[in-house]
């Protein structure tokens, strides 16, 4: 296989935390729904004292989505809203063969990586349940779908925010920690 370009997308490729913001999005055109998040916003620090996992905090999270009648639509609108806001430098080195990697949901990314035109791996959580199948696809995750979903990749160059990303920064040949604009070398351990 040829040597692609992994990215991940939140705070990366997109300079917020896209799921966070698809949250307020939703909160804003529906304000009710905070009736149902709220109490699962518990599960956060729950798994702050850690208590549950990463992947059941989210779940717990997720199922406020069983309120919002058409989650697609609600997707749809959000990225017509929020394309505008993907990182020029992203938009200018975009390749066909990139592959964007992120712990955000599947159902949220989807589209967007579709309009980029790029290959997509995140966290598989269904839209109308918020039951999540597998792993968060945070850290290591990542390095194990990567190798299930395309397997034999080679990563040339890997863009992220987060030094919880270094299992892909190693496997890389240049490895880059985005910070707003700037994008530095991934530091040495």
């Amino acid at each position: 296989m040829n040597k692609v370009n992994v990215y991940d997308f939140d705070k990366t490729i997109i300079p917020y935390d896209s799921t966070q913001q698809f949250i307020r999005f939703l909160l804003r055109r529906k304000p009710s729904l905070i009736f149902s998040l709220a109490p699962r916003a518990l599960a956060l620090g729950i798994y702050a004292i850690k208590i549950i996992s990463k992947t059941r905090a989210k779940e717990i999270v997720y199922g406020f989505l069983k309120n919002v009648p058409d989650i697609n639509s609600e997707v749809k609108l959000f990225w017509e809203q929020s394309f505008g806001d993907i990182n020029l430098w992203y938009i200018n080195s975009k390749k066909a063969d990139d592959i964007i990697i992120s712990a955000s949901p599947d159902f949220l990314l989807r589209p967007v990586a579709e309009k980029l035109n790029v290959r997509l791996i995140a966290s598989l959580v269904n839209s109308k349940t918020g039951k999540t199948t597998g792993e968060n696809c945070y850290g290591a995750q990542k390095v194990i779908r990567l190798n299930a979903e395309y397997p034999g990749t080679d990563i040339s160059e890997f863009y992220s925010d987060s030094l919880s990303d270094s299992p892909l920064a190693e496997l890389s040949d240049k490895a880059f920690l985005v910070s707003g604009s700037e994008i530095t070398p991934w530091p040495a351990n």
